[in-house]
């Protein structure tokens, strides 16, 4: 079994054997100019570290990067992503002065959800947004970066797991939204106790 990532001209190439794997960079090789660069280490700005149990993911470098586009290097970090008292809403205060930026550090933060599933949730409440942002909504957006800022080495562990088992839980805020009243459903799946 091989399977092969394909991103412009970089190639991810993991395969059952080593002679399947050399079988396929020859095949490659005979039809493009490529180099093989070795075990995976970086991969479209995120890390890859290898450990006996499995891969461990990391956008630190990226995230960095994020904070620093939004001119909050030395903010003050906070334990959670989200003001669980607040909804934010389309009327809520003025307009932000620079939709541009917000639109940009909102955009930066969903491809951070690749290694950082768990702040889909706030990412897409602050997305939500990006065509009228305002004030709050940039607070919103702050908050998920100063949280960023105290979790910079925070990633995604891939363990290695004969587990084949599938748990899924769902629910739904019926009619939360405080602009349509419309319901926002979210859902969790988990191969057995992962």
């Amino acid at each position: 079994m091989a399977y092969i990532l394909l991103y412009v001209d970089d190639i991810i190439l993991t395969t059952s054997s080593d002679a399947l794997r050399q079988s396929i960079m020859t095949l490659l090789a005979s039809e493009f100019a490529m180099k093989d660069l070795g075990p995976l280490s970086y991969f479209v700005g995120i890390v890859v570290t290898r450990h006996t149990s499995g891969l461990f993911l990391c956008q630190r470098k990226y995230a960095e990067g994020i904070i620093e586009r939004a001119g909050m290097t030395s903010c003050k970090p906070t334990t959670t992503p989200v003001d669980t008292k607040a909804k934010l809403s389309i009327s809520c205060g003025s307009p932000y002065k620079d939709p541009t930026i917000y639109r940009s550090l909102a955009g930066a933060l969903q491809y951070l959800t690749f290694t950082r599933p768990y702040i889909s949730y706030v990412v897409q409440q602050v997305c939500l947004h990006m065509h009228d942002p305002k004030d709050e909504h940039m607070n919103a957006l702050k908050r998920i970066l100063r949280y960023i800022q105290g979790t910079l080495d925070y990633g995604l562990h891939l363990y290695k797991s004969s587990i084949s088992g599938l748990i899924s839980y769902t629910d739904a805020d019926w009619g939360g939204c405080p602009d349509t009243r419309r319901s926002t459903s979210g859902y969790c799946v988990f191969l057995e106790t992962t």
